[in-house]
Order: structure tokens, then C-alpha cells, then sequence
């Protein structure tokens, strides 16, 4: 394992102060984890509202909670980027762009975080869109006893690398494929079992499908399996849209707030809302991306769904699948999910508290029945 690591320091103008006004009902993506914490969002009255009474945007604690999630990982250099060495340039003005956005290396950075022993099976856990392997904290101490289990930052996300796109990687799901398979040859160069959720997991399956001799076992986490799924919910399709997505990617609390708490149930509390929201803060580079890879998945989405149901439903996929599913995700409906896994004889199931985040809202009991499933 290698060393701990410090994380980027960063300082952040804090948004103006609004007064708190509590006589009226605040959505639920905008409330904190406590009713009576101090650190609420607070609603105003002019469009969509991003204000914040009481945040810790700036480093007033040390070490903050995204400072000890870092220590806990390292960085895992996996496939290299197409293309020269030119300076990555933002996309109306043509400026250099800072560091975040730049590539500092031949080979990408991922960041990943594990735990458990390295004479145990490997459990390779893969977070949706948008988030962070940080939405594994929960599962990964449950699978620590009896699995290698490894969570890594999608190129684009966290703390992995985050080019500008156009600049030695494009976000499009043909290229997340390709990245995958180069991480997976870095990390678990030997057979493993791969946990997916959400949007990735179209992505994850044609890899899977190319490498079955290589799977253990799959399990899909709230996948996009019917049609009805292809179609990204408004809070995520708002990034593609030409300048207003640029902007919209801009702002941490709709770009990492809003956009996971809307998919479920969630009362996230503060602490971990910050580190979600920080990348968004050191630098323009994840907000460009997560514009990118949406407009990605706008074009191709369906072709994948359509691609994964037919490698799921297919002869010669011989991988045990299990998918489980969220009952309280607000994003991908649930009609026609268990009955195409039943019409194709694969385990199925449900959390009836979870959202589509599942590993953010039921980690231990996600833990749990992956052990299960894994045993067998």
C-alpha cells in the first residue's frame, strides 16, 4: 500500500449569506442530514436558488473529511492518452487553462481506495453518475474480512485525472470501455468480481462480455435496462445543453448536490456533502467534464442499454448476474425490471429504502448482500 496523501489544498470564495427562513418547506434534496443542524440550504426566491447559509466551503476544519478520504487511497496510473502534448484551452476564449485541466502525464491518474487483504478475492466496486468512489465508504469495511475489495474515481470524477476534452480524452462511453479495461489489467490483473451502479453499467457490461473468463461474478446496482431508461433524468440532461450546461456545471451544489440527492430518498449530512462538492470547487475541470459525458450519454446511451440487454439475454453469456435493485429511485423507473430478470433467469433484488445511489443509502446493507451474493 502505498503512503498516505495529502489532498489538493484549494480556497474558495464563500456565496453571499442569506437568512434562513424556516416557516417554508425546503425541497428535500436541499435539507441536511439533522432537522435542527445549523448548516440547512436554505431556499430563496430568484430561479433555482443556490444559495448556502452556514456551509464549510472554505478549509475551516484540518483535517476536513475529504482531506481523510484522500489519505486513504492512492493514485493508479492506467491508459494512456491519445493524441499530442498541447496545452488543453477552454472552449469559448481559447485561455490556457489551470493545471486540474491539464494532462500531467503520458498515463492517466486514477484514484482508487482499498481494502482488505491481497490474498483475497477481488471485488472491484464501480460508482454511477454523477458521484465518487466515495459513495462506497459504508461497503467497503463490510467486504474487508473476506474480499480485496478495490473503489476507484471514474476518469472525469473525484480525484482521478480530469482532462479537458479534446485533450487527450473525449468522455465518450467507447473511450470509458477502453479506459476500464486498461484499470482492471492495473488493478486485478488476475479473475475478480465487478460491482456497478447506474448509468456506468452499460459500459461495464460490454467490457464484462469481452472478458467474461476473467468475472467471478456481476452484480448491477439500479442499471438503465428498458427503453424508458435511455432518456437521462432533467437534473443530469440540463449539463448538455450548449453554454447554460457549461454554467449550470459550474455551480457545486447543482452539479453534486442536487444532482445525486434527487435520485433518491436522501438526507445527506454536510460532512459528506463536502466531499462530493469539493472537486467542483478546485477548478472548472469537473464541471467540463461532467458536461461532457453528458452529452455522451445523450448519444449513446440507448445503443448501449440496447447492446447490454442483448449480451444479458445471450447464449453465450455464461457470468452469474445478480441485479439489485433500489425501490426509491427517482430516476429510472422500475416497470419491466423484474421480469426481465426472471424471463432470463437472472437473480434479482430489492431494497425497498434505497434510491438509485444505493451503496450512499443503504451501504452496509448493499455489503452485505454482495457477500451474500459472492458466497453464493
Amino acid at each position: 500500500m502505498a503512503p498516505p496523501l495529502a489532498a489538493p489544498r484549494f480556497h474558495a470564495a464563500l456565496p453571499r449569506r442569506l437568512l434562513l427562513r424556516p416557516q417554508k418547506a425546503l425541497p428535500s434534496w436541499r435539507r441536511a442530514a439533522r432537522p435542527d443542524d445549523q448548516d440547512l440550504y436554505v431556499d430563496d426566491d430568484i430561479g433555482d436558488g443556490f444559495s448556502f447559509s452556514g456551509g464549510k466551503y472554505a478549509e475551516a476544519e484540518s483535517p476536513s473529511k475529504s482531506d481523510e478520504w484522500f489519505a486513504q487511497g492512492r493514485m493508479v496510473k492506467a491508459h494512456a492518452l491519445y493524441g499530442n502534448k498541447e496545452k488543453a484551452k477552454d472552449p469559448f476564449f481559447g485561455l490556457t487553462m489551470g493545471k486540474e485541466s491539464q494532462s500531467s502525464d503520458d498515463v492517466f491518474s486514477w484514484f482508487c481506495v482499498e481494502s482488505g487483504s491481497s490474498s483475497n478475492p477481488t471485488v472491484l466496486l464501480i460508482h454511477g453518475f454523477p458521484s465518487q468512489a466515495y459513495s462506497y465508504r459504508k461497503v467497503l469495511p463490510v467486504l474487508s474480512d473476506k474480499y480485496r475489495s478495490i473503489a476507484f474515481d471514474w476518469l472525469g470524477f473525484g480525484f482521478s485525472d480530469k482532462p479537458q476534452p479534446k485533450y487527450g480524452f473525449d468522455y465518450t462511453l467507447d473511450e470509458y470501455t477502453s479506459a476500464l479495461e486498461s484499470l482492471i489489467d492495473a488493478v486485478a490483473p488476475d479473475k475478480l468480481s465487478i460491482v456497478v451502479q447506474g448509468y456506468f453499467a452499460p459500459i461495464v457490461v460490454k467490457y464484462a462480455n469481452e472478458h467474461q473468463d476473467k468475472l467471478n461474478h456481476l452484480i448491477l446496482i439500479n442499471p438503465p435496462i428498458t427503453d424508458r431508461h435511455a432518456k437521462l433524468p432533467s437534473t443530469l440532461a440540463c449539463f448538455s445543453n450548449f453554454l447554460l450546461g457549461e454554467i449550470f456545471s459550474q455551480d457545486p451544489l447543482r452539479a453534486s448536490d442536487k444532482a445525486l440527492t434527487s435520485s433518491g430518498p436522501y438526507m445527506m449530512k454536510e460532512e459528506d456533502a463536502t466531499v462530493y462538492r469539493r472537486p467542483y470547487l478546485v477548478s472548472g475541470s469537473s464541471g467540463f467534464a461532467l458536461n461532457a459525458i453528458t452529452r455522451a450519454m445523450g448519444k449513446d446511451l440507448k445503443v448501449y442499454i440496447e447492446s447490454m440487454r442483448s449480451i444479458l439475454a445471450s447464449d453465450s453469456w455464461n457470468t452469474k448476474t445478480t441485479i439489485c435493485w433500489g425501490m426509491r429511485d427517482r430516476w429510472l423507473t422500475y416497470d419491466g425490471v423484474a421480469d426481465f430478470c426472471d424471463n432470463l433467469k437472472h437473480k434479482f433484488v430489492e431494497l425497498p429504502m434505497g434510491g438509485h445511489h444505493v451503496q450512499e443509502d443503504r451501504g452496509e446493507e448493499l455489503g452485505n448482500i454482495i457477500k451474500r451474493i459472492l458466497r453464493g
